[in-house]
Parts: structure tokens; sequence; C-alpha cells
């Protein structure tokens, strides 16, 4: 398309008023602005005749009008620890996806998992009158909190929040997850099992951590300080402490981490090494992000849905923002996670089913 037709189709954009809408709707200009508002006692077929109009006509409502109409500005803020994990750009799609059709615009901003920069970032979005924020990190200064509060600011904080009135928390259940992953490796028959955590100033992932030391003790394993490795959350930090890991003097027979992204630095420092993978060390993941299904081999880890953490955040920001929302009275969202078994978890080494396995599996090798 020519940049002279888009500036004319533009042009004629902006030429259409809300009173063609009603017009062409055949209802009257303060039903189309209630209806573009989103005002609940719409009649729904009106709504959907006005709807019908906005897009036959090309209206694009004023956004500055409607916060006047309503009182709100139609904007929600969404803040991610970071974007370079493929995690949080698809929770900001699924987050953006459910957010629009509701009539919520999207503001997005990332931390590097810096607490100083959570603050910075809150006070741009206050600045951009937003109607509240989806904290999707961690660091956010106490009294800074008190102060949005105080203004009847709505948050969403994940794993925990202060417990003040308009803070609403999305709990994801860490110990269920890492407790089905450890359970899986022990029925397969491990008992040398490590760990690969992110930055420990972070609560989820001290829960991470803590509910594999849990799990492990459930089993009546004691787990050594040195299968406890540090990492960031990052592949490079993955790299580093699987390279810690096996530098021991005996290989765990199997690793969790704390993230999808450790997992995948881990499996990349022992494609280096003569350790394969699941034959030698089985390796398990946390969040399940897109890529984990096409690594080799595919991923197995544990499910937390971007689109449950999204629609969980969504909709508790509109309880925050709404007085008539039916969950306006709700602080918790729960957020389940499972075990999605895939081909980078096996036998342990050297016991009879590894043995049989790989007996099998060169057999077939033959055979093709």
């Amino acid at each position: 398309m020519s940049r002279s037709k888009s500036n004319t189709q533009n042009r004629r954009r902006a030429l259409v008023s809300i009173r063609d809408v009603a017009r062409r709707a055949r209802v009257s200009i303060a039903t189309v602005s209630r209806a573009v508002n989103r005002v609940s006692s719409v009649d729904p077929e009106l709504a959907k005749r006005v709807w019908k109009a906005v897009e036959e006509t090309g209206y694009v409502p004023n956004t500055q009008a409607r916060a006047l109409v309503s009182g709100r500005s139609h904007l929600i803020g969404l803040i991610v620890s970071e974007i370079t994990n493929p995690f949080f750009p698809e929770l900001v799609q699924e987050f953006e996806n459910l957010a629009v059709p509701q009539g919520y615009e999207v503001m997005v901003g990332s931390t590097n998992y810096d607490p100083g920069k959570t603050e910075s970032l809150i006070r741009r979005m206050l600045q951009r009158n937003v109607d509240g924020v989806a904290v999707m990190t961690f660091g956010v200064e106490e009294e800074l909190v008190r102060r949005l509060v105080e203004r009847e600011f709505p948050l969403v904080f994940v794993d925990a929040g202060p417990d003040l009135p308009n803070i609403r928390v999305l709990k994801v259940n860490y110990a269920g997850g890492i407790r089905e992953a450890v359970q899986h490796l022990a029925a397969l028959g491990h008992r040398s099992i490590a760990f690969i955590t992110g930055p420990l100033q972070m609560r989820s992932v001290v829960a991470r951590r803590d509910a594999f030391l849990t799990s492990m003790a459930e089993l009546g394993i004691e787990v050594p300080a040195e299968h406890v490795a540090i990492g960031a959350h990052t592949m490079e930090s993955g790299m580093a402490a699987m390279e810690q890991l096996a530098a021991l003097p005996e290989l765990p027979t199997a690793v969790v981490c704390s993230n999808d992204m450790t997992a995948i630095g881990a499996l990349h420092a022992l494609e280096r090494t003569t350790h394969s993978v699941p034959k030698e060390i089985s390796v398990v993941g946390f969040d399940d992000i897109h890529l984990a299904q096409f690594m080799l081999p595919p991923l197995t880890t544990v499910r937390m849905s971007c689109k449950d953490l999204a629609a969980a955040a969504v909709e508790a920001l509109r309880a925050g923002i709404e007085p008539e929302h039916p969950k306006a009275g709700v602080k918790e969202w729960q957020i389940p996670t499972r075990l999605v078994v895939r081909q980078s978890s096996t036998f342990p080494r050297g016991t009879l089913p590894a043995i049989v396995k790989q007996a099998a599996d060169r057999h077939r090798a033959v055979r093709v």
C-alpha cells in the first residue's frame, strides 16, 4: 500500500465521529459511548450493533475522552523480569491477547531483575495514568507499595505481596510441580539428583529450591551441599552450573533446574562433554517455554502455563479496578503446575532398566 493511500485512509478514519457510529447502529450517542466504554448495563444486542458499526465505519474512539467519561484510562501495566527469557514474551503476548478484547491497552516494562528499576517503572506507569499494574517480578519497595495503596491503586504480585487493601497475589504451586519432577525421577530409580537454582534474592527461586529439598527429604534422600549449584535463570549460568556439577568426583544421575533457560544451558554444557542426555544424566526444567519441546532431546519440564498466569493476572487487575467485578473481594488466585515428560529423562545410568532400554534402542536402530 502506498504512503499516500495509507494517509488518506487514516484521514478518513479521523473524520468518522461518534455520531456516524450512532447513526449506523441506529442507537443514541450515549449508547455508543457506554458500549465503547464497556459499561455492563448496556443491552448485549445493542452493544453488538455498536461494535459492528465501529468496525464498518473504522471509528477510533478517543482514549482521552473515554477516560473522562469512565474515570479510568483503560490502560494497565505489566512488569516482567526480563525480555530475553522466552517465558516472558510468551506471558506478555498472552496478557495482551486477554486484556485487549476486555477493553484494556497494555503498557509493558522489563526490570532485568533490578529492584530499583521496578520502582522506576511503576512511577512511569503512574505518570501515564494506568488503572493498575501486574508485577511479574520482585523487589518493589514496601514504602512505595503503601503509597500506591493509599491511592487505592490496584497491584497484582506473583508469589507474595504485602497484606494490604487492593493488593492481589497469584500463588504458583511450585511445591507441587517440583515434587512431581522429583518423584518422576525417583520412580525411574534416581537417587543422586542435583538442583540448579536461579538468583536466590527472588522469592520464587527460594520456593523452588526449598520444594526440591523438601521433596528429596520426603524420599529419605539427603542432598549434599555440592549438589545444589547457584544459577541466574540464564543459559550462560546454566552452562556454568552444569560444568561445576560435571567436575564433581561423581556425576549426579539427574539434575532439576529452576527454569527452562537454565536447563537448556545445562544441555549445552553436557553436549561439550562425553556425558550424553539422558543416557548419562537426566535433565528436568521448569516453565515449559515453547522452545522446550524442540530441544535435542526434547526437555522434560514442569509446566507453569503462561496462559493461566496471564488470565489470572488480568482477572485480578480487573477485580481491583472494577468495583462491580464478581471477584472484587478475592485476594488470591491459584496457578497450577504439572510435569510434562519428554525425552530428557530416563533410567539412571548403569541400572538394569537402563541397560535393557539401551539394548532395545540399539536393536531398533539396527532393524531400521
